[in-house]
């Protein structure tokens, strides 16, 4: 009894506190997310003079929750659709930021003389862009319905798929030491053999069986059947050695297809936003301050990495791709930031014992920071990328129309427009 009592004591602690720290943080027009981390800080074993939290493992189990409701949400949201209609201009995208970002995160991390592992960790952790920050900051600003959004959320999808694939290799190289070529491709064709089993099997039992239990009218029957799915599930992934949140992911995709899916996620929505608000405080709890002072040279210089290195690669791969200059400029700039998926990469290294304790405050610390930066970068893209065009030589803009022609001539493209010179003329045009 007295034990239950502690964990009331300890989630009214949380609950409360976040919700007052969010709501200030709404009122400085600043992301909830933040707030989370903040209240977590506030009520950390870090912070004196008070030890409010008694019993943080539980308080990190349900954190857990959090993670598998986050990753259910980004399945709900997967649709082969919505990549179809970005085409290869995503992938493209995607891969490059990834691929390059994978390496300065990891040369960072040697240059800094961190262990092999430290390192890899830190290049898994700067690819993958936030969809939670990146979704909320589009919403607050009026322009998640523009174009180039919508391609953002097609690089978005590939990058969840890619970030899945990391996640797994990386808990392949953690538990041998090494990871071989040949063992990776192994290990990818696994992986993608059994997302493309789980996903036709479940597309042709569960939305008929979500179906079915729709059809009586209970809300309450309905969410039941989906919290059995979902977890039944990860049980079974986590038994076959893969992640939890590869389970999440995956059913939620799964669920994606039903007739059901407004429903399914207005009924999810509160759970999502209630677990995955504790799983952002206990990243906060376990923010060590003076961690943060001793090492805030990487923390400036990864996050400048973060920034510029997702402008430029995802920047530069949306141009190749085939879009225009102005379009490339607002999606490297609007991807230029880390999350959720960070943390629960960092939180891996932990949980596998094989990553140093500095790592995972200072993946937080930078993604506060980039978080903080991200509505001001979508915002300046437009001037900047005019700007640029206004100041780009005659025989840049000349390379940018031949490279046009000859992507035209090649590729007819039906999902948005090709590239366009940045120049004076053509950025006066586009809208």
């Amino acid at each position: 009894m007295h034990h239950g009592i502690g964990f009331i004591q300890d989630l009214a602690v949380v609950m409360a506190l976040a919700g007052v720290v969010t709501v200030l943080f709404h009122r400085l027009k600043q992301p909830v997310v933040l707030g989370y981390i903040a209240a977590g800080v506030i009520i950390g074993p870090y912070t004196p003079p008070f030890h409010l939290i008694h019993d943080e493992a539980t308080i990190h189990t349900m954190g857990e929750l959090g993670v598998v409701f986050l990753m259910f949400s980004l399945g709900l949201e997967f649709s082969l659709r919505k990549l179809f209609q970005v085409g290869a201009t995503a992938i493209v995208a995607a891969l490059s930021e990834i691929v390059l970002m994978l390496w300065v995160g990891y040369e960072i991390g040697r240059a800094f003389g961190w262990a092999t592992m430290d390192s890899l960790f830190l290049g898994a952790i700067l690819a993958i862009s936030s969809t939670t920050i990146i979704v909320k900051a589009l919403s607050d600003l009026g322009v998640k319905r523009e174009p180039f959004a919508q391609l953002v959320f097609g690089v978005l999808i590939v990058e969840d798929i890619l970030g899945i694939a990391m996640l797994v290799l990386l808990g392949g190289i953690a538990q041998t030491g090494e990871l071989s070529p040949g063992i990776a491709l192994i290990t990818l064709g696994k992986l993608l053999l059994f997302m493309v089993v789980s996903l036709l099997a479940g597309i042709l039992v569960v939305p008929r069986a979500l179906g079915y239990v729709a059809r009586v009218g209970s809300d309450e029957m309905l969410l039941v059947s989906v919290l059995g799915f979902c977890f039944g599930f990860c049980l079974l992934v986590v038994k076959l050695d893969y992640s939890i949140a590869l389970g999440a992911f995956l059913i939620g995709a799964v669920m994606a297809e039903s007739r059901h899916l407004h429903r399914i996620e207005h009924l999810v929505a509160p759970l999502r936003d209630a677990f995955s608000a504790i799983f952002f405080v206990t990243i906060g709890l376990m923010l060590n301050p003076l961690v943060l002072v001793d090492y805030a040279g990487p923390i400036a210089v990864i996050s400048l990495a973060v920034v510029l290195g997702k402008l430029v690669s995802c920047g530069l791969g949306t141009f190749l791709a085939g879009r225009d200059g102005r379009t490339a400029m607002r999606v490297g700039m609007t991807v230029s930031q880390i999350g959720e998926f960070s943390f629960i990469i960092a939180s891996l290294g932990l949980t596998l014992k094989v990553t140093s304790g500095f790592l995972y405050p200072i993946a937080v610390t930078v993604s506060a920071i980039t978080t903080l930066t991200t509505p001001y970068l979508i915002r300046i893209a437009d001037p900047l990328s005019q700007r640029l065009a206004r100041a780009m030589p005659p025989a840049v803009s000349n390379v940018f129309g031949m490279y046009s022609q000859w992507l035209r001539c090649l590729v007819p493209r039906s999902d948005g427009p090709t590239i366009f010179s940045l120049t004076k003329r053509s950025s006066s045009r586009l809208p």
